[in-house]
């Protein structure tokens, strides 16, 4: 069982940046595929974007397409999303989340339903 802790939520203004990170630990010889997650008040959990743990395969919800960065450090075992130019719409508690490496390969699906491990979620507040 993979466990991931998430870190780097906070509250800022629109226009600004924040960079999420989640270490991974437990990890076995089985490749990943790694996802962000985010939730609104009172919304469902929605799809940011995901990659392959190899760094490859990286997909983006076109909500945030342009605006956010996916990447990964195996040396740290840590997955990052750099979010940039942060609307309020982007506010949610965002999660870090894995999955069998084939879930990488389904195109444009980014379903909660394909991930097995989560983390325990980091605030983001963007206000104007």
């Amino acid at each position: 069982q993979v466990r991931l802790v998430e870190s780097g939520g906070g509250s800022v203004q629109a226009g600004q940046s924040l960079r999420l990170s989640c270490q991974a630990s437990g990890y076995t010889d089985s490749l990943y595929c790694m996802a962000w997650f985010r939730q609104g008040p009172g919304q469902e959990r929605e799809g940011v974007a995901r990659m392959h743990d190899s760094g490859r395969n990286a997909y983006y919800a076109d909500s945030v397409k342009g605006r956010f960065t996916i990447s990964v450090d195996n040396a740290k075992n840590t997955l990052y999303l750099q979010m940039n130019a942060l609307k309020p719409e982007d506010t949610g508690m965002y999660y870090c989340a894995a999955g069998p490496a084939i879930v990488c390969r389904r195109g444009s699906r980014l379903s909660p339903t394909d991930f097995g491990s989560w983390g325990q979620g980091t605030l983001v507040t963007v206000s104007t």
